[in-house]
């Protein structure tokens, strides 16, 4: 299995982008100033100014939404920096890469002092200095080594775009997790507390019912029972939330105030409704070509979703370009065999004393230019060179292996978003059709135990089933609407624009 390069349509400079690569390397003290050094590809995070992030943090009681917390995550989420720096190390590898076909400039001086002495005749001694300098110019007309090196550095500042793309929609799904899971053990404490309060009543009257002799102690016993286990559910949640919480705080670097739940009637099906392709000057190539991806329209199978996964994932694109930068390390350890064309000019003076005869002493003073077309044939290596060409196939071989193990993986993963969104969606509606049925079923126990056609443990169950029924409910909206987002992650399509609908549909 060969791939083609990715490269050849956009990484891969023609002779008149090499021309104007050439151009911008003699400019590169200007491109290395502060202003080019912060200069990054369109991204989908939107980063607050210092003065708007400190409004936000004064006013968090009132715009603690998924929205707000995932800006502060940008700015303070560890994981999201390194990912950031990684980036910026990552774009020199172009000009790393470009440097090695550019002119090498070198120069060298000397100053040396002879201390000659000489004993026939007496003369005593002399110190004779000599000092000189040279500069040399290299620059290489040919070179299959070089060649394949700056061909790296394109791939490899690729892939870094590629990664924090990747760290981009990552971001995006741990920050909506993480406020998830808050929500969630909130609604959990929520439940406990309003099943508690319940429960109370339960055993109040139960109480008073077997005080008057309408019922019997094993009434009183099983609501005291349920009370203390409701009690110890109830500690179990507190504690939860606060962890959940603190995971949250971990991704913002700050404290977090209250936060918007998510509305009863909101319609999560829209989270991953439509596709919108991103386009990125780094995946425009004839193998991966996001701009004539078909659109799929509302209504898309699981085929249509995985196939867009595996050519435009982030994830596969990066694998795929890993695989590029180890057939190229084989070609140049094939390189070692082939010979390499310089052109080399230079320039030198050498100022420098000597001796003649019995007591004289001269200086000479010399310039010299030198032009030379150097041509290195490699003709043994003791077998380094054939071992090097084995060790880097094998290596490629690897990473075409783990490129097919991630475009199996991400393929896999799109199919479990998939089914998960689509799925949840159905459970939703289930769980709201549960939720109605196990209402009508407490109240018609309760109505039932104050007749005395039904005893207390009835009612009791009937709680338990409706609090169970709504809790599993919540957190099949906050799983449905995730997946969703993890699915339009697998296929590189997921923007803040997503972010934003999810967050209007908090209130």
């Amino acid at each position: 299995m060969k791939a083609k390069s990715m490269m050849d349509t956009v990484l891969r400079p023609k002779h008149k982008q090499l021309v104007l690569l050439l151009a911008l390397a003699w400019s590169a003290p200007l491109m290395t100033s502060p202003s080019f050094a912060q200069d990054k590809p369109p991204v989908m995070v939107v980063e607050p100014s210092k003065a708007a992030l400190s409004s936000t943090k004064a006013n968090q009681a009132q715009e603690t939404d998924l929205l707000s917390l995932y800006r502060q995550a940008a700015l303070s989420d560890p994981t999201f920096t390194s990912a950031r720096y990684s980036l910026l190390a990552g774009k020199e590898k172009t000009w790393q890469g470009l440097s090695v076909l550019l002119p090498q400039v070198n120069a060298t001086g000397n100053e040396t002092k002879n201390d000659l002495y000489r004993r026939s005749p007496a003369l005593g001694s002399s110190d004779l200095k000599s000092r000189g300098w040279n500069v040399r110019l290299t620059q290489p007309l040919f070179s299959w080594d070089k060649w394949e090196q700056f061909g790296q550095g394109n791939l490899s500042a690729a892939i870094a775009e590629a990664q924090f793309a990747a760290a981009e929609q990552d971001l995006v799904l741990r920050v909506t997790e993480a406020y998830f899971n808050v929500l969630n053990a909130q609604d959990t404490l929520n439940l406990n507390r309003n099943k508690k309060a319940l429960i109370s009543e339960q055993l109040e009257q139960a109480k008073r019912n077997f005080e008057v002799g309408t019922s019997t102690i094993t009434d009183t016993h099983e609501a005291q029972s349920r009370f203390d286990l409701v009690v110890a559910q109830e500690l179990a949640a507190e504690a939860d939330l606060l962890i959940k919480r603190s995971a949250l705080e971990q991704l913002t670097g700050s404290q977090i105030g209250n936060l918007k739940s998510l509305n009863g009637n909101a319609k999560i099906e829209v989270v991953a409704k439509d596709r919108k392709l991103k386009n990125k000057g780094y995946q425009k190539s004839q193998k991966v070509n996001i701009e004539s991806t078909t659109q799929v329209q509302p209504g898309q199978t699981i085929q249509d979703w995985v196939k867009q996964a595996e050519d435009v994932s982030y994830g596969i694109l990066a694998s795929k370009l890993a695989y590029e930068i180890a057939s190229k390390d084989t070609k140049r350890a094939m390189a070692g065999h082939a010979p390499s064309v310089d052109l080399v000019a230079q320039r030198g003076y050498n100022d420098s004393e000597g001796a003649v005869g019995t007591d004289a002493i001269t200086s000479s003073k010399t310039y010299s230019n030198q032009v030379i077309v150097q041509v290195t044939v490699p003709l043994f290596s003791s077998g380094y060179t054939q071992s090097l060409v084995r060790e880097k196939s094998a290596l490629a071989s690897k990473a075409l292996s783990d490129y097919e193990a991630k475009r199996r993986e991400v393929a896999q993963a799109t199919r479990q978003a998939y089914l998960g969104f689509n799925n949840g969606l159905a459970q939703v509606k289930a769980y709201e059709a549960a939720e109605i049925s196990a209402l009508s079923a407490l109240e018609s126990n309760k109505l039932g135990y104050e007749v005395g056609v039904r005893i207390n443990i009835d009612v009791l169950n009937a709680q338990d089933t409706l609090f169970t029924t709504r809790r599993d409910l919540a957190k099949a909206r906050y799983d449905t609407i995730l997946n969703g987002l993890k699915l339009k992650a697998q296929a590189a399509v997921l923007s803040d624009e997503d972010l934003q609908s999810v967050n209007a549909l908090l209130k």
